[in-house]
């Protein structure tokens, strides 16, 4: 089955991930209602007109600018019972790794614990017992514990991209990944997420990749790993390849460049011309090919791998 096409054609690189949390400021302060430094007429009329932020009944951020992930994930935990953290969508993206968004902020909290409805926020209770992991001072949900929940709640390709980024990140580890997984026996999504574990590889540097890996994955097209580097006459690498098998140098890309200026495309040609001299079999995919037309990925990459074999053994 194709992943889901993203809403906005976008490659989703895994190293824009992992900057996203240095580009938090946290700077607003939470101020409760009962000390307001104004009247309430004030500062509704101020939060109207996006002077400040008034994100739960009760509370508002005073800040310079608008709040950011950290500013509403604090928000959201000062309204929240004891014992919550912060998690899945939201932990990710605060460590580096949120390669599915939401709108909304994302709380763990433990099992029977009362959570009242708050808009913008989504309470996940759990049976799983919380271990609290500092991230910019906030209580979240440990690495290996945040891609798990993701890996167990996601649509399978969303999922391995999260497994894929996590490991990127380098905030947790694949034995870490294997020990959480199994804490999560019993619990839905824990086949998914235990049978995606292992194809997880850090290597892979966007989602568009993880998921053209899956589609092959899924056909038994196993020998095409990420991120191969091609190397010059000097032993130094010169290029790196999506995922390729650099035993019969059958290479699969993803082209997710639609609208190239001249010195790109001249780049592209430079460095598809030199692949193609030393031997390499380049196929190119792009959104549409990978969300829509899946069958045509494996066709094309089976017929590269048979040219291949047969060139290599022409008997």
């Amino acid at each position: 089955m194709a992943p889901a096409r993203p809403t906005v054609d976008t490659v989703t690189v895994y190293r824009q991930l992992q900057q996203f949390p240095t580009t938090l400021r946290g700077a607003a302060v939470l101020v409760p209602t009962s000390k307001l430094p104004m009247s309430m007429n004030a500062a509704r009329w101020r939060a109207s007109r996006a002077r400040i932020a008034r994100p739960h009944r009760g509370l508002y951020l005073f800040a310079d600018t608008p709040p950011d992930l950290e500013d509403l994930a604090r928000a959201a935990l000062a309204v929240a019972p004891p014992h919550a953290v912060i998690g899945f969508h939201t932990a990710a993206a605060l460590l580096g790794f949120g390669v599915v968004a939401s709108d909304r902020v994302h709380l763990v909290v433990p099992a029977g614990k009362a959570f009242p409805q708050r808009p913008g926020i989504t309470a996940h209770q759990s049976v799983v017992p919380i271990a609290p992991f500092a991230v910019r001072g906030l209580p979240c949900t440990t690495p290996a514990r945040t891609a798990i929940d993701l890996a167990r709640a996601l649509p399978r390709p969303d999922a391995l991209a999260v497994l894929d980024a996590a490991l990127a990140s380098q905030t947790c580890t694949p034995i870490e990944l294997a020990e959480e997984v199994r804490r999560h026996r019993r619990l839905k999504g824990f086949r998914q997420a235990s049978a995606l574990v292992p194809l997880a590889d850090g290597r892979a540097e966007c989602a568009q990749e993880t998921h053209l890996r899956l589609i092959l994955r899924d056909a038994r097209i196993t020998s095409l790993v990420p991120q191969v580097p091609v190397l010059d006459r000097r032993g130094r690498p010169r290029y790196r390849l999506d995922l390729a098998d650099e035993r019969l140098r059958v290479a699969a890309e993803y082209d997710g460049s639609s609208h190239l200026d001249r010195e790109r495309l001249r780049a592209d040609r430079a460095r598809h011309n030199f692949l193609a001299a030393q031997g390499w079999r380049l196929r190119y995919f792009t959104d549409v090919d990978i969300y829509r037309r899946p069958e045509y990925v494996v066709h094309t990459v089976r017929a590269a791998l048979g040219d291949a074999l047969r060139e290599a053994d022409p008997r």
